[in-house]
């Protein structure tokens, strides 16, 4: 065991843990890496790896964040396997990590309780992200903005929609200066900042191409193919139905309204790989 000197006295031991996944949506996704120290009040430590099988394809946009691949877990147990064991390390431990309170502690929760375990609760432990102290402590708001880039303060005009409008022309006028690397040019600088998937349908991928498929890439019917939800006409045309009246983006109804008249997306080029 190695010894920890953090500078909380513990009363229970503390869990500082940080995960790898299928995606984004703690319910729909699946862990594929789930890494934990546990801190003792006596000052110890313990750290524990587990890679699993998440027992569904791994996205090639979450690949290239993480780079665990299909081959690499094709071997591994799935959760199920290890759910036991790591309920136990994390058994009477508070929690910490990274963003653990929006995503780490939900998707593992979730993984709970596809196993049956239904009292990790980690709404009942307390929590320490790292991610809410930076926050709070270093603000990412305008007036943050406008102090670091161009040394003032917004003063008592502080969120008016005018004063606040002229605060981020004259922070992005501060950021050219201070990063002469930036593109001096409108698509460039999009394409940099706001990178187009060629495998997304629409700009946010919820519709996603999957093996030449157009497939649902959120919620419930995470990968479902549009052309069979297009072909149901009960539960499939229910379901492009509530798309077309809830608060998606255009291009993301538009894809679900022209699927129930029998238009289809034209596929990406065959050089792309899913």
């Amino acid at each position: 065991m190695k010894t920890c000197d953090f500078p909380v006295p513990l009363h229970r031991p503390l869990i500082v843990f940080d995960i790898e996944s299928t995606g984004t949506s703690p319910r729909a996704d699946r862990i594929i890496e789930l890494a934990a120290i546990r801190l003792n009040p006596d000052g110890t430590r313990e750290e524990r790896v587990w890679l699993v099988n998440p027992e569904m394809k791994i996205p090639i946009e979450s690949i290239a964040i993480h780079g665990i691949t299909d081959a690499e877990v094709a071997a591994c147990p799935p959760f199920s396997l290890v759910a036991a064991e790591v309920y136990a390390f994390f058994d009477g431990c508070d929690l910490a990590g990274f963003s653990a309170g929006y995503f780490d502690a939900q998707i593992l929760n979730e993984e709970f309780l596809r196993c049956g375990i239904t009292d990790f609760h980690p709404e009942a432990r307390r929590l320490l992200d790292a991610q809410r102290i930076y926050h709070k402590r270093e603000p990412r708001d305008l007036t943050a903005a406008l102090r670091f880039y161009c040394g003032r303060d917004l003063g008592e005009a502080a969120h008016g929609a005018l004063a606040d409008a002229e605060a981020t022309l004259e922070v992005l006028c501060g950021q050219f200066a201070r990063y002469p690397d930036l593109p001096r040019d409108l698509d460039a600088l999009d394409k940099m900042f706001n990178p187009q998937d060629p495998f997304n349908v629409d700009r946010l991928g919820r519709w996603r191409w999957v093996e030449g498929e157009v497939c649902v890439n959120f919620g419930r019917k995470k990968g479902a193919k549009l052309r069979d939800l297009a072909a149901d006409p009960k539960d499939g045309h229910s379901f492009l139905k509530w798309i077309m009246k809830s608060d998606f983006p255009q291009d993301t109804r538009a894809v679900a309204e022209r699927a129930l008249r029998g238009e289809f997306p034209s596929r990406p080029s065959a050089g792309a790989k899913s």
